[in-house]
C-alpha cells in the first residue's frame, strides 16, 4: 500500500515475497518450519531451565550459554512466526513500522549474540590458559557486566543504522525479495541515494563480525597452544572437549552471516541470501541446543538427572 503526497508516493507497507517458487507447498512448509521452530524454542528453553535449576551448572560457562540460548529464542522468534503466516495464509504484507521494528530486533539480537560468542571464547581461554585465576577473573559480577556490555555495545550501533535507513525515501517498489525485513533487500527498495547507508551497513557488519571473530581467533589460538603443551593425551582430550561444542556453533554462525552481510554491494545475490538466512534463522538455532546437549557431558548429565527426578515424582 502506498500513500500519494505532493512530493510523490510514500510506501506505508511492504510485501514480503517469501519463497514464491515453493509457495504451492505452503501447508507442508508450514508444518516443517513450525516443527523446527518449536524444537528450537524447546531445546533452548531446556538449556535455560536446567542451567538455572542445576547447582552444578552455576558457573560462568553455563551462565553465558544460558544467555546465548535466550538470544537464540529471541532471534528465531523475530522472523519465523511471520514466515509461518506467509506459508499458511499467504499473509505477506507488513507495515512500514513493523518492518523496521523487525529489522532492528533481528540485527540487534544477532549482533549481541556474536559478542556473547566472543565472550564465551574469552571464558574458555581463561578457564584453560589461566585456571588458577579463573574464579577471580570470571566472577559473577564480571560475567554480568560482560553480558550488559554486549547489549550496550550493539544497541547504539544498530539504532544509528536503522535510523539512517528509515530516513531514506521509499516511493517505488514495495516488494521485499525476502521472507523478513532484512537490511540488504530493504535498502535496495529505496529511491534515495543509498550508497552511504550501504557502506554504513557494511562497516557495521565488519565491525561486529570481525571484532567478534578476531577475539575468538586470538582466544582459541592461545587455547590450542596451551592444549598442545599438556603432557597427557587424556588432559588434551578433556580440554578440547570443553571447546568442541562452541567451535561447532561458531562455524555455523560465522559461515552463514559472513556470506549474507559482508558484501559492500548489498544488492548482489539476494536470492542466495534467502537460503543462507533460512539456515541462520531456522537450522542454526535448532542445532545449537542439540550440539550443546549431546556433546557436553555436564549438560547431558544434568538433563538425565532432571528427567529421572521427573519420573520419580510421577
Amino acid at each position: 500500500m502506498s500513500l500519494r503526497t505532493g512530493n510523490g508516493t510514500i510506501v506505508q507497507e511492504f510485501i514480503l515475497e517469501g519463497f514464491p517458487a515453493v509457495q504451492h507447498l505452503g501447508k507442508i512448509l508450514f508444518s516443517v518450519h513450525l516443527l523446527a521452530y518449536l524444537a528450537s524454542i524447546t531445546g533452548n528453553m531446556v538449556i535455560i531451565t536446567i542451567t538455572c535449576a542445576d547447582a552444578h551448572l552455576q558457573t560462568p560457562m553455563y551462565f553465558f550459554l544460558c544467555v546465548f540460548s535466550f538470544i537464540e529464542c529471541c532471534f528465531t522468534s523475530t522472523v519465523i512466526p511471520k514466515l509461518l503466516l506467509i506459508f499458511l495464509f499467504g499473509r505477506q504484507t507488513i507495515s512500514f513500522a513493523a518492518c523496521f521494528i523487525q529489522a532492528f530486533v533481528f540485527i540487534f539480537v544477532g549482533s549481541s549474540g556474536f559478542l556473547i560468542i566472543a565472550v564465551m571464547s574469552v571464558d574458555r581461554y581463561v578457564a584453560i590458559c589461566r585456571p588458577l585465576h579463573y574464579p577471580s577473573i570470571m566472577s559473577p559480577r564480571t560475567c554480568f557486566l560482560l553480558v550488559i556490555a554486549c547489549f550496550a555495545t550493539s544497541f547504539p550501533l544498530i539504532t544509528g543504522l536503522l535510523v539512517k535507513i528509515s530516513r531514506l525515501s521509499f516511493c517505488g517498489p514495495h516488494v521485499i525479495p525476502h521472507f523478513f525485513c532484512d537490511l540488504g533487500p530493504l535498502i535496495h527498495l529505496s529511491c534515495s541515494d543509498t550508497r552511504s547507508a550501504e557502506m554504513m551497513a557494511f562497516a557495521l557488519a565488519l565491525l561486529i563480525l570481525f571484532t567478534s571473530l578476531t577475539i575468538t581467533i586470538v582466544a582459541y589460538s592461545n587455547i590450542a597452544a596451551t592444549i598442545i603443551r599438556l603432557p597427557l593425551a587424556k588432559e588434551r582430550q578433556r580440554a578440547f572437549s570443553t571447546c568442541s561444542s562452541h567451535l561447532m556453533v561458531l562455524s555455523l554462525m560465522y559461515g552463514s552471516c559472513v556470506f549474507i552481510y559482508v558484501k559492500p554491494k548489498q544488492t548482489s545475490r539476494l536470492d542466495s541470501n534467502r537460503e543462507a538466512a533460512l539456515v541462520n534463522t531456522v537450522v542454526t538455532p535448532l542445532l545449537n541446543p542439540v550440539i550443546y546437549t549431546l556433546r557436553n557431558k555436564q549438560v547431558h548429565q544434568a538433563l538425565q538427572e532432571a528427567l529421572c527426578r521427573r519420573g520419580t515424582l510421577r
